[in-house]
Protein backbone atom coordinates (compact mmCIF):
# COMPACT_ATOMS: atom_id res chain seq x y z
CA UNK A 1 0.00 0.00 0.00
CA UNK A 2 1.11 3.40 -1.03
CA UNK A 3 2.14 5.80 1.94
CA UNK A 4 -0.74 7.66 2.55
CA UNK A 5 0.90 11.45 3.35
CA UNK A 6 1.02 12.67 7.29
CA UNK A 7 -1.38 15.45 6.62
CA UNK A 8 -4.32 12.87 5.79
CA UNK A 9 -2.95 10.02 7.82
CA UNK A 10 -3.46 11.04 11.39
CA UNK A 11 -6.82 12.92 10.27
CA UNK A 12 -8.05 9.86 8.94
CA UNK A 13 -7.29 7.60 11.62
CA UNK A 14 -9.09 10.39 14.15
CA UNK A 15 -12.37 10.25 12.16
CA UNK A 16 -12.43 6.43 12.31
CA UNK A 17 -11.51 6.38 16.23
CA UNK A 18 -14.51 8.63 16.30
CA UNK A 19 -16.75 6.56 14.28
CA UNK A 20 -15.88 3.75 16.58
CA UNK A 21 -16.55 5.94 19.69
CA UNK A 22 -19.94 6.19 18.36
CA UNK A 23 -20.76 2.51 18.20
CA UNK A 24 -18.94 2.41 21.54
CA UNK A 25 -21.51 5.28 22.98
CA UNK A 26 -24.62 3.57 20.85
CA UNK A 27 -23.73 0.68 22.53
CA UNK A 28 -24.07 1.81 25.91
CA UNK A 29 -27.03 3.44 25.67
CA UNK A 30 -29.45 0.46 26.84
CA UNK A 31 -27.12 -0.15 30.54
CA UNK A 32 -26.77 3.20 31.83
CA UNK A 33 -28.08 3.99 35.28
CA UNK A 34 -30.99 6.59 33.78
CA UNK A 35 -32.05 4.58 30.67
CA UNK A 36 -35.78 4.96 30.99
CA UNK A 37 -38.34 3.25 28.51
CA UNK A 38 -41.70 5.01 27.31
CA UNK A 39 -44.04 2.14 25.68
CA UNK A 40 -46.59 5.13 24.83
CA UNK A 41 -44.09 6.72 22.47
CA UNK A 42 -40.65 5.02 22.55
CA UNK A 43 -38.92 7.95 21.25
CA UNK A 44 -39.55 9.60 24.42
CA UNK A 45 -36.98 6.84 25.55
CA UNK A 46 -33.37 7.90 26.50
CA UNK A 47 -32.94 4.61 24.33
CA UNK A 48 -34.51 2.24 21.83
CA UNK A 49 -33.64 -0.82 24.44
CA UNK A 50 -33.38 -0.37 27.79
CA UNK A 51 -31.98 -3.79 29.94
CA UNK A 52 -32.97 -3.67 33.37
CA UNK A 53 -28.99 -4.53 33.44
CA UNK A 54 -26.97 -1.26 34.28
CA UNK A 55 -23.81 -0.21 35.51
CA UNK A 56 -22.64 3.34 36.65
CA UNK A 57 -19.44 3.03 34.78
CA UNK A 58 -21.27 3.17 31.80
CA UNK A 59 -22.86 6.44 32.55
CA UNK A 60 -19.40 7.45 32.64
CA UNK A 61 -18.12 6.33 29.16
CA UNK A 62 -21.11 7.74 27.52
CA UNK A 63 -21.36 11.32 29.44
CA UNK A 64 -17.58 11.65 28.73
CA UNK A 65 -18.03 10.61 24.58
CA UNK A 66 -21.39 13.31 24.81
CA UNK A 67 -19.23 16.93 25.86
CA UNK A 68 -16.90 16.14 23.18
CA UNK A 69 -17.12 14.26 20.27
CA UNK A 70 -19.39 15.05 18.00
CA UNK A 71 -17.87 18.78 18.03
CA UNK A 72 -14.57 17.37 17.09
CA UNK A 73 -16.17 15.14 14.28
CA UNK A 74 -17.60 18.40 12.64
CA UNK A 75 -14.51 20.49 12.88
CA UNK A 76 -13.04 17.27 10.87
CA UNK A 77 -15.67 17.70 8.53
CA UNK A 78 -14.04 21.34 8.22
CA UNK A 79 -10.67 20.90 7.79
CA UNK A 80 -11.02 20.47 4.25
CA UNK A 81 -14.11 22.10 2.64
CA UNK A 82 -12.37 25.02 1.72
CA UNK A 83 -9.24 23.37 -0.76
CA UNK A 84 -12.59 21.19 -1.71
CA UNK A 85 -14.50 24.59 -3.39
CA UNK A 86 -12.02 25.77 -4.63
CA UNK A 87 -11.14 22.56 -6.52
CA UNK A 88 -14.49 22.16 -7.86
CA UNK A 89 -16.49 25.19 -7.37
CA UNK A 90 -19.56 25.97 -5.09
CA UNK A 91 -21.31 24.57 -7.67
CA UNK A 92 -19.82 21.07 -7.92
CA UNK A 93 -19.38 20.82 -4.32
CA UNK A 94 -22.46 21.07 -3.39
CA UNK A 95 -23.69 18.62 -5.83
CA UNK A 96 -21.18 16.17 -4.55
CA UNK A 97 -21.85 16.80 -1.23
CA UNK A 98 -25.62 15.83 -1.62
CA UNK A 99 -24.64 12.88 -3.26
CA UNK A 100 -22.27 11.77 -0.72
CA UNK A 101 -24.53 13.15 2.63
CA UNK A 102 -27.78 13.79 1.94
CA UNK A 103 -28.74 10.67 -0.32
CA UNK A 104 -27.13 8.71 2.49
CA UNK A 105 -29.14 10.69 5.04
CA UNK A 106 -32.93 9.73 3.23
CA UNK A 107 -31.17 5.69 3.01
CA UNK A 108 -30.40 5.84 6.71
CA UNK A 109 -32.89 7.85 8.25
CA UNK A 110 -35.84 5.93 6.64
CA UNK A 111 -34.92 2.30 5.60
CA UNK A 112 -32.02 1.78 8.20
CA UNK A 113 -34.05 3.19 10.97
CA UNK A 114 -37.18 1.32 10.28
CA UNK A 115 -34.92 -1.76 10.80
CA UNK A 116 -33.30 -0.73 13.96
CA UNK A 117 -36.56 1.03 15.75
CA UNK A 118 -38.39 -2.49 15.06
CA UNK A 119 -37.55 -3.78 18.46
CA UNK A 120 -38.57 -1.33 20.39
CA UNK A 121 -42.21 -1.43 18.47
CA UNK A 122 -42.29 -4.89 19.83
CA UNK A 123 -40.95 -4.21 23.55
CA UNK A 124 -43.89 -1.30 23.72
CA UNK A 125 -46.80 -2.95 21.73
CA UNK A 126 -45.96 -7.12 21.86
CA UNK A 127 -47.37 -7.22 18.46
CA UNK A 128 -45.19 -7.71 15.08
CA UNK A 129 -47.63 -6.50 12.46
CA UNK A 130 -45.47 -4.93 10.28
CA UNK A 131 -47.80 -2.23 8.48
CA UNK A 132 -48.99 -0.69 12.17
CA UNK A 133 -45.48 -0.51 13.21
CA UNK A 134 -44.25 1.48 9.63
CA UNK A 135 -47.93 3.78 10.62
CA UNK A 136 -46.80 4.44 14.41
CA UNK A 137 -43.06 4.99 13.32
CA UNK A 138 -43.88 8.05 10.91
CA UNK A 139 -47.12 8.82 13.13
CA UNK A 140 -46.69 8.26 16.83
CA UNK A 141 -42.87 8.29 16.69
CA UNK A 142 -42.82 11.17 13.92
CA UNK A 143 -40.09 9.56 12.02
CA UNK A 144 -37.27 9.02 14.94
CA UNK A 145 -34.17 10.10 13.45
CA UNK A 146 -31.66 8.15 14.88
CA UNK A 147 -27.73 8.56 13.99
CA UNK A 148 -27.79 9.86 10.60
CA UNK A 149 -29.10 13.63 11.91
CA UNK A 150 -25.05 14.03 11.78
CA UNK A 151 -25.52 13.81 8.19
CA UNK A 152 -27.60 16.45 7.35
CA UNK A 153 -26.99 19.07 9.97
CA UNK A 154 -23.85 18.89 7.84
CA UNK A 155 -25.01 18.80 4.91
CA UNK A 156 -26.41 22.01 5.59
CA UNK A 157 -23.79 23.50 7.22
CA UNK A 158 -21.65 22.47 3.90
CA UNK A 159 -24.62 23.98 1.74
CA UNK A 160 -24.38 27.41 4.43
CA UNK A 161 -20.19 27.85 3.60
CA UNK A 162 -20.36 27.34 -0.14
CA UNK A 163 -23.09 29.80 -0.03
CA UNK A 164 -21.00 32.50 1.87
CA UNK A 165 -18.16 31.78 -0.42
CA UNK A 166 -19.70 32.01 -3.83
CA UNK A 167 -20.82 35.24 -2.56
CA UNK A 168 -17.57 36.88 -0.74
CA UNK A 169 -14.71 34.98 -2.49
CA UNK A 170 -14.82 37.30 -5.14
CA UNK A 171 -14.82 40.12 -3.39
CA UNK A 172 -11.94 39.29 -1.87
CA UNK A 173 -8.76 40.35 -3.53
CA UNK A 174 -5.20 39.51 -2.82
CA UNK A 175 -3.10 42.62 -2.42
CA UNK A 176 -1.63 44.22 -5.08
CA UNK A 177 2.47 43.05 -6.05
CA UNK A 178 1.83 39.68 -3.71
CA UNK A 179 1.23 36.33 -4.82
CA UNK A 180 -2.30 34.13 -4.58
CA UNK A 181 -2.78 32.63 -1.31
CA UNK A 182 -1.04 29.15 -0.82
CA UNK A 183 -4.31 27.34 -0.36
CA UNK A 184 -5.20 28.82 -4.06
CA UNK A 185 -2.66 26.98 -6.33
CA UNK A 186 -1.81 23.58 -5.00
CA UNK A 187 1.23 23.14 -7.06
CA UNK A 188 4.30 25.73 -6.21
CA UNK A 189 7.82 25.45 -7.33
CA UNK A 190 10.65 25.33 -4.66
CA UNK A 191 11.61 29.01 -5.96
CA UNK A 192 7.94 31.00 -5.45
CA UNK A 193 7.95 29.16 -1.98
CA UNK A 194 11.42 30.43 -0.99
CA UNK A 195 10.93 33.74 -2.36
CA UNK A 196 10.64 36.72 0.24
CA UNK A 197 6.86 37.63 -1.27
CA UNK A 198 5.23 34.19 -1.13
CA UNK A 199 6.71 34.30 2.59
CA UNK A 200 5.23 37.57 3.16
CA UNK A 201 2.17 37.15 2.04
CA UNK A 202 1.48 33.54 3.61
CA UNK A 203 2.72 34.88 6.87
CA UNK A 204 0.35 37.79 6.77
CA UNK A 205 -3.06 35.67 5.30
CA UNK A 206 -2.26 33.17 7.58
CA UNK A 207 -0.31 33.53 10.32
CA UNK A 208 -1.57 30.58 12.76
CA UNK A 209 0.25 28.08 10.09
CA UNK A 210 3.58 30.52 10.40
CA UNK A 211 3.94 31.81 13.88
CA UNK A 212 1.76 28.94 16.20
CA UNK A 213 0.79 30.47 19.65
CA UNK A 214 2.09 29.00 22.46
CA UNK A 215 -0.16 26.22 23.96
CA UNK A 216 -1.19 28.69 26.88
CA UNK A 217 -2.87 31.03 24.88
CA UNK A 218 -4.31 28.71 22.10
CA UNK A 219 -5.79 26.60 24.97
CA UNK A 220 -7.00 29.94 26.22
CA UNK A 221 -8.50 31.37 22.99
CA UNK A 222 -9.99 27.43 22.58
CA UNK A 223 -11.88 27.49 25.65
CA UNK A 224 -13.31 31.16 25.13
CA UNK A 225 -14.83 30.32 21.91
CA UNK A 226 -15.98 26.98 22.63
CA UNK A 227 -17.94 29.38 25.88
CA UNK A 228 -19.01 32.13 23.99
CA UNK A 229 -21.12 29.39 20.94
CA UNK A 230 -22.18 27.15 23.99
CA UNK A 231 -23.17 28.77 27.35
CA UNK A 232 -25.25 31.45 26.34
CA UNK A 233 -27.41 29.09 24.69
CA UNK A 234 -27.08 26.63 27.39
CA UNK A 235 -28.85 28.82 29.16
CA UNK A 236 -31.65 30.26 26.77
CA UNK A 237 -32.50 26.64 25.79
CA UNK A 238 -31.66 24.45 28.20
CA UNK A 239 -28.74 22.05 27.61
CA UNK A 240 -30.75 18.51 26.47
CA UNK A 241 -33.23 20.42 24.13
CA UNK A 242 -33.63 18.96 20.78
CA UNK A 243 -35.85 20.38 18.09
CA UNK A 244 -37.02 19.76 14.22
CA UNK A 245 -39.40 18.12 12.15
CA UNK A 246 -39.83 14.70 11.05
CA UNK A 247 -35.97 13.04 10.46
CA UNK A 248 -34.54 16.46 10.61
CA UNK A 249 -34.00 16.72 14.06
CA UNK A 250 -30.93 18.66 16.35
CA UNK A 251 -29.97 19.82 19.57
CA UNK A 252 -30.61 23.32 19.36
CA UNK A 253 -28.96 24.24 22.29
CA UNK A 254 -25.28 23.17 20.22
CA UNK A 255 -25.90 24.58 16.98
CA UNK A 256 -24.03 27.17 17.06
CA UNK A 257 -21.25 25.10 19.00
CA UNK A 258 -21.51 22.48 16.03
CA UNK A 259 -21.31 25.06 13.30
CA UNK A 260 -18.54 27.40 15.05
CA UNK A 261 -16.23 24.41 15.17
CA UNK A 262 -16.74 23.51 11.68
CA UNK A 263 -16.14 26.86 10.84
CA UNK A 264 -13.09 26.41 12.70
CA UNK A 265 -12.36 23.69 11.00
CA UNK A 266 -12.14 25.16 7.59
CA UNK A 267 -10.02 28.33 9.10
CA UNK A 268 -7.92 25.52 10.44
CA UNK A 269 -7.61 23.90 7.00
CA UNK A 270 -7.29 26.88 4.92
CA UNK A 271 -3.32 26.06 4.79
CA UNK A 272 -1.19 22.87 5.47
CA UNK A 273 -2.01 23.68 9.13
CA UNK A 274 0.33 20.31 10.09
CA UNK A 275 3.21 23.12 9.64
CA UNK A 276 1.40 25.23 11.91
CA UNK A 277 0.11 24.86 15.79
CA UNK A 278 -0.33 20.95 14.91
CA UNK A 279 3.00 20.71 13.46
CA UNK A 280 5.06 17.80 15.27
CA UNK A 281 7.63 19.70 16.82
CA UNK A 282 5.07 22.48 18.25
CA UNK A 283 4.91 22.79 21.84
CA UNK A 284 1.23 22.01 21.37
CA UNK A 285 2.09 18.44 19.76
CA UNK A 286 4.67 17.95 21.92
CA UNK A 287 3.09 18.49 25.19
CA UNK A 288 0.46 15.44 24.42
CA UNK A 289 0.75 13.58 27.49
CA UNK A 290 0.14 16.74 29.31
CA UNK A 291 -3.03 17.47 27.32
CA UNK A 292 -4.49 13.75 28.05
CA UNK A 293 -3.86 14.33 32.00
CA UNK A 294 -5.88 17.70 31.89
CA UNK A 295 -8.70 15.97 29.61
CA UNK A 296 -8.93 13.33 32.07
CA UNK A 297 -8.73 16.02 34.88
CA UNK A 298 -11.46 18.28 33.91
CA UNK A 299 -14.03 15.47 33.03
CA UNK A 300 -13.01 13.95 36.45
CA UNK A 301 -14.57 17.30 38.05
CA UNK A 302 -17.19 17.79 35.83
CA UNK A 303 -18.18 13.77 36.85
CA UNK A 304 -18.00 14.90 40.79
CA UNK A 305 -19.10 18.57 40.55
CA UNK A 306 -22.12 18.78 39.86
CA UNK A 307 -23.80 17.08 43.83
CA UNK A 308 -21.27 19.79 45.29
CA UNK A 309 -22.82 22.88 43.05
CA UNK A 310 -26.45 21.47 43.67
CA UNK A 311 -25.97 21.03 47.80
CA UNK A 312 -24.35 24.88 47.85
CA UNK A 313 -27.51 26.04 45.80
CA UNK A 314 -30.13 24.37 47.99
CA UNK A 315 -27.97 25.83 51.09
CA UNK A 316 -28.04 29.16 49.45
CA UNK A 317 -24.01 29.80 49.24
CA UNK A 318 -24.54 29.55 45.78
CA UNK A 319 -27.57 31.53 43.40
CA UNK A 320 -28.82 28.66 40.82
CA UNK A 321 -27.30 30.95 38.05
CA UNK A 322 -23.67 30.81 39.78
CA UNK A 323 -24.14 27.09 40.35
CA UNK A 324 -24.59 26.38 36.38
CA UNK A 325 -22.25 29.08 35.23
CA UNK A 326 -19.10 26.78 37.16
CA UNK A 327 -21.33 23.39 35.67
CA UNK A 328 -21.20 24.90 31.99
CA UNK A 329 -17.60 26.64 32.53
CA UNK A 330 -16.51 23.26 33.42
CA UNK A 331 -18.48 21.59 30.55
CA UNK A 332 -16.68 23.64 28.08
CA UNK A 333 -13.35 23.19 29.66
CA UNK A 334 -13.45 19.56 29.95
CA UNK A 335 -14.66 19.58 25.77
CA UNK A 336 -11.63 21.53 25.19
CA UNK A 337 -8.80 19.65 27.04
CA UNK A 338 -10.57 16.65 25.24
CA UNK A 339 -10.45 18.02 21.97
CA UNK A 340 -7.13 19.29 22.49
CA UNK A 341 -6.11 16.02 23.21
CA UNK A 342 -8.02 13.17 21.01
CA UNK A 343 -6.10 15.92 18.24
CA UNK A 344 -2.65 16.47 19.46
CA UNK A 345 -1.98 12.85 20.88
CA UNK A 346 -3.53 11.31 16.91
CA UNK A 347 -1.05 13.49 15.51
CA UNK A 348 2.26 12.38 17.48
CA UNK A 349 1.50 9.33 17.45
CA UNK A 350 0.37 8.41 14.25
CA UNK A 351 3.19 8.85 11.59
CA UNK A 352 2.93 5.13 9.63
CA UNK A 353 -0.22 3.52 8.24
CA UNK A 354 -1.55 0.43 9.63
CA UNK A 355 -2.95 -2.04 7.13
CA UNK A 356 -6.13 -2.39 9.66
CA UNK A 357 -6.85 1.16 10.69
CA UNK A 358 -6.67 1.69 6.94
CA UNK A 359 -9.60 -0.70 6.60
CA UNK A 360 -10.99 0.91 9.57
CA UNK A 361 -10.71 4.74 8.16
CA UNK A 362 -11.86 3.41 4.37
CA UNK A 363 -14.82 2.16 5.59
CA UNK A 364 -15.70 4.37 8.90
CA UNK A 365 -18.61 6.46 6.48
CA UNK A 366 -20.63 3.19 6.03
CA UNK A 367 -19.84 2.06 9.75
CA UNK A 368 -21.15 4.86 10.70
CA UNK A 369 -24.52 4.47 8.23
CA UNK A 370 -24.84 0.76 8.86
CA UNK A 371 -23.95 0.36 12.84
CA UNK A 372 -27.90 1.69 14.35
CA UNK A 373 -29.56 -1.65 13.23
CA UNK A 374 -26.93 -3.81 14.53
CA UNK A 375 -26.87 -2.19 18.03
CA UNK A 376 -30.34 -2.65 18.61
CA UNK A 377 -30.90 -5.83 17.39
CA UNK A 378 -28.22 -6.77 19.53
CA UNK A 379 -29.25 -5.18 22.62
CA UNK A 380 -33.02 -6.81 21.83
CA UNK A 381 -31.28 -9.93 21.60
CA UNK A 382 -29.46 -9.56 25.03
CA UNK A 383 -32.77 -8.57 26.80
CA UNK A 384 -33.05 -12.11 28.81
CA UNK A 385 -29.40 -13.02 28.79
CA UNK A 386 -28.11 -13.30 32.50
CA UNK A 387 -24.98 -11.53 31.71
CA UNK A 388 -23.98 -8.30 33.57
CA UNK A 389 -23.96 -5.12 31.68
CA UNK A 390 -20.64 -4.74 31.00
CA UNK A 391 -20.03 -7.61 28.97
CA UNK A 392 -23.80 -7.43 27.11
CA UNK A 393 -22.21 -4.49 26.28
CA UNK A 394 -18.92 -5.82 24.66
CA UNK A 395 -20.82 -7.69 23.27
CA UNK A 396 -23.38 -5.00 21.54
CA UNK A 397 -20.30 -2.76 20.36
CA UNK A 398 -18.06 -6.10 18.90
CA UNK A 399 -20.93 -7.55 17.01
CA UNK A 400 -21.89 -4.34 15.75
CA UNK A 401 -18.49 -2.94 14.58
CA UNK A 402 -17.70 -6.30 13.33
CA UNK A 403 -20.53 -6.50 11.60
CA UNK A 404 -21.23 -2.97 9.91
CA UNK A 405 -17.46 -3.27 8.87
CA UNK A 406 -17.68 -7.06 7.31
CA UNK A 407 -20.61 -5.19 5.32
CA UNK A 408 -19.20 -2.46 4.53
CA UNK A 409 -15.69 -3.79 2.81
CA UNK A 410 -17.76 -5.91 -0.17
CA UNK A 411 -20.42 -2.91 -0.12
CA UNK A 412 -17.86 -0.07 -1.09
CA UNK A 413 -16.72 -1.68 -3.99
CA UNK A 414 -20.29 -1.45 -5.93
CA UNK A 415 -20.12 0.89 -8.15
CA UNK A 416 -23.70 2.35 -7.38
CA UNK A 417 -22.65 2.95 -3.97
CA UNK A 418 -19.17 4.36 -4.50
CA UNK A 419 -20.79 7.48 -6.08
CA UNK A 420 -22.66 8.17 -2.36
CA UNK A 421 -19.64 7.27 0.02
Amino acid sequence: MPQVPSRTLWIDYLRSFLTVLVVAHHSSLAYTTFARFDKVAYIRSTHPIVDNRCWIGLDIFENFNDVFFMSLMFLIAGLFVIKSIQRKGPGAFVRDRFYRLFIPFLIGGTILNLIAHYPAYLIAHGSAHLPAYIKDFFVVEQWPVGPPWFIWVLFTFNVIFALIYAVFAKKVSTPAGLPSPAYASPIKSAEEMASPAYAAADANLHPHARRPSGPSRTILLWFGFTFMLYVPFAFWLGPGKWTGFGPFDFQVSRAAWYFGYFLLGIWLGKVHFNEGIFAISAPLVRRWPLWLLMCAGAYTSLTITPPLLTDLVKQGSLSEFAGYLLYFSNYVLSATFSCIAFMTTFRALFKKPHAVWDSLSENAYLIYLLHYPFVIWTQYLLLGAQLPAFAKFVITFSATLLGSWLIAIPLRKIDPVRKYI
